[in-house]
């Protein structure tokens, strides 16, 4: 058991913030950086994510914070009993995320406090993970009852509508169970984004790769890095193979629990603005395969790494509104390929499973004359054949008489 709580205590790591409190008043300003970024505005004349909903698996969120009022449902606790009794949850770091991903401010015009990537969107609030300033973080990290709370959050919040799923959590571990959760999430049309890990800083050289972090790791995750302030992989940014896309993710503006704010730096917060867009993609394309919305934010990602991918940003730092554009563009062909597969039978299927076919009329009398067509065809082809069969006997029949007779003549000479 003390491998796993190692394992966790990444988690935690991810989930620290070298941050301090900052004043409602400094916030909109400290996000113009994100929002110039990402091209909020421009995004948000396309989509602000209403109709879409985003499951937060973290240590929770504040339901009555003042710019994210109205907009967050409570969910399960899965780290149920690992704290004392009476012990409340922090629920800083989870408060923070939800804040970047769909945070409407306040005030006069909602033009105080944090605006999200999304601001429409709803949140399904699902407590997976303890902070480690809480009490029972060290029994959270070592019980076995608490081994698989990523994946059964994962199925909770599938089941409950959620349509993009964010973990700003990772572990150097998996389980199967939770591979068969991130499964299932995504035959559910579910996008789940997830933080790469906050490793880079410490990675070994000459390698320079940090380990696979997980559920980043997993196919069909949208893995996320960070980016510093001149949109260049952050040093704690985790390198590997499985890093999708990257965003922001030194000095991010974001809300904590009983209304502060704090600044702070980690892949989470990157990983919170992707899944931002995320939810601004399905919001405006709900039936948008997770496949498709990956395709979306990468195809239109700027900033790219020289050939075009790199282990540290991926294919290159997300874009709001580049990334709708892309959606529109994506969703216009596939609904294009489907539609012209009756005509093109040479075009592969492009989405979902054919049917039977369905026979809409049946006209006996044609089929009856092709039928004895058929019949006669085949009938005079055997007939052709036995023809050939007799000549070719008759002509072989005649050489050898002839052959005999010439055997003949010779003897009498």
């Amino acid at each position: 058991m003390l491998r796993r709580a190692a394992v966790l205590a990444v988690v935690c790591v991810v989930a620290a913030l070298e941050a301090a409190p900052a004043l409602a008043d400094d916030v909109r300003a400290g996000q113009q950086p994100v929002i110039s970024t990402l091209e909020l505005a421009k995004a948000w004349r396309v989509s602000k994510g209403k109709g879409v909903t985003v499951a937060v698996l973290d240590s929770g969120v504040d339901p009555r914070h003042r710019d994210l009022a109205g907009s967050v449902s409570v969910g399960k606790d899965f780290t149920a009993g690992a704290n004392p009794p009476g012990v409340a949850a922090r629920r800083l770091h989870g408060t923070y995320m939800a804040s970047l991903i769909a945070g409407h401010g306040h005030g006069r015009r909602n033009k105080l406090g944090v605006i999200g990537v999304a601001p429409e969107a709803r949140l399904l609030s699902v407590r997976v993970i303890l902070e480690d300033e809480e009490p029972g973080f060290r029994e959270f990290n070592s019980a076995e009852r608490f081994e698989n709370v990523v994946a059964r959050g994962i199925r909770y919040a599938v089941d409950r509508g959620a349509h993009v799923i964010n973990m700003s959590i990772s572990k150097d571990l998996a389980t199967k169970e939770e591979r068969a959760a991130v499964r299932y999430a995504i035959s559910k049309g579910v996008v789940l984004v997830a933080a790469a890990g906050n490793d880079g800083a410490g990675e070994p050289e000459p390698s320079g790769y940090a380990p696979f972090s997980y559920p980043a790791a997993f196919p069909g995750v949208v893995a996320v890095g960070a980016t510093d302030g001149r949109l260049r992989r952050a040093t704690f940014s985790n390198r590997n193979s499985s890093v999708l896309v990257a965003a922001p993710g030194v000095d991010i503006m974001g809300a904590g629990p009983g209304d502060e704010y704090w600044v702070g730096r980690g892949t989470s917060q990157a990983t919170a603005l992707v899944s931002g867009i995320a939810a601004l993609i399905k919001a405006k394309y709900p039936d948008m395969s997770p496949p498709l919305v990956a395709q979306a934010m990468t195809a239109s990602a700027t900033d790219r790494p020289p050939g075009g991918y790199d282990t540290g940003t991926g294919f290159g730092v997300v874009n709001a509104a580049k990334a709708l554009d892309e959606a529109r563009r994506l969703a216009g062909h596939t609904e294009t390929a489907l539609a012209g597969q009756a005509q093109d039978p040479s075009q592969p299927l492009g989405g979902g499973q054919a049917g039977p076919i369905e026979v809409v009329s049946r006209d006996e009398s044609r089929v009856k004359v092709y039928a004895a067509i058929t019949v006669a065809a085949t009938f005079g082809a055997l007939s052709s054949l036995w023809v050939m069969f007799a000549l070719v006997r008759r002509v072989r029949r005649a050489q050898g008489w002839q052959t005999r007779m010439i055997r003949g003549l010779r003897g009498t000479k």
